[in-house]
């Protein structure tokens, strides 16, 4: 058994970025201390923020390769588009899986104009034997939910792979586990995490804060665990909101630029020379042709 005490945590501070009309972004993944957990290799965290009336979120048509867009959402709702012609709303409790492969484009808006939103966007990199599928969307509107069974103030939401007995229907390509734990009660409460020796594992407060193995975590730090722990403690403050996620170590390179994933920089090159020509490869969202975001000059 993990002893709790000595457990060794990586801390790794998040990077704000405004994405205009009142939106912060909180991104810890990628950065310079930690590159992904498992194949978890991009978080951001969406608000919470109010649009004032009249405004919201609006994504004009970006491509994508090698990888699945992965969206949480905690409040508000985002309308998305994609070049395969799915029109999809997402609600708080639901996911929304974008598997990018040899090459998809999309645009996300906000489904109402000013209105609260606050939602976990995600990235998972693609093992190189899928790297290359047809791209594809996949809409989950019930995940498993339960409350823990030694701390029954902790809410649980399971987003993806296996925890506690359950199993979420999220089709992805790796080990991975992505769970969120809530806490409802007026006080603090600690629960035993039960974590895969063979995965690393983050732990990030998308709401309040958290201590871990005696360690206390602001929201949007992230706690990083490499693999090795069998478990942990964690303590939730009251009303505080925890992303956990886990995935063994993907061990193949990755390079990521912009909004792609590829094997190497000369495959990077080659997609964003695609998505300026206009190629195939990415095809086009209905009604976003006037909203192409142009890739940004490679360094």
């Amino acid at each position: 058994m993990t002893d709790h005490t000595a457990l060794e945590i990586q801390r790794i501070a998040p990077r704000s970025s405004d994405l205009g009309e009142g939106l912060m972004v909180a991104r810890t993944l990628p950065s310079r201390a930690r590159r992904m957990v498992g194949a978890w290799c991009f978080l951001d965290h969406i608000g919470p923020t109010h649009f004032a009336d009249g405004q919201g979120l609006h994504v004009g048509a970006h491509p994508h390769t090698r990888l699945q867009t992965f969206t949480w959402m905690i409040e508000g709702e985002i309308l998305h588009r994609d070049s395969l012609g799915n029109e999809q709303v997402i609600r708080p409790g639901q996911v929304n899986l974008m598997t990018a492969g040899h090459g998809i484009s999309h645009t996300e808006d906000s489904a109402q104009p000013g209105q609260r939103l606050h939602a976990a966007q995600l990235w998972i990199a693609l093992p190189d034997a899928v790297a290359e599928c047809p791209p594809d969307f996949a809409h989950y509107p019930d995940l498993p939910q339960w409350n823990d069974a030694q701390a029954p103030a902790v809410r649980c939401a399971l987003m993806a792979g296996q925890y506690a007995g359950h199993a979420a229907p999220t089709a992805v390509h790796s080990p991975l586990l992505g769970l969120e734990l809530r806490n409802t009660g007026s006080t603090p409460v600690t629960v035993a995490l039960a974590l895969a020796p063979g995965f690393e594992h983050g732990l990030m407060a998308l709401e309040g804060s958290f201590t871990l193995a005696g360690q206390g975590f602001a929201m949007d730090e992230l706690a990083y665990v490499a693999p090795g722990p069998d478990q942990a403690a964690l303590e939730l403050a009251p009303g505080a909101r925890v992303l956990l996620l886990g995935g063994a170590p993907l061990g193949e390179a990755v390079t990521m630029w912009w909004n792609f994933v590829g094997p190497d920089l000369a495959s990077i090159r080659g997609y964003r020379a695609e998505w300026e020509a206009a190629s195939p490869r990415f095809g086009s969202v209905p009604g976003g042709e006037g909203r192409r975001i142009a890739a940004p000059a490679l360094p």
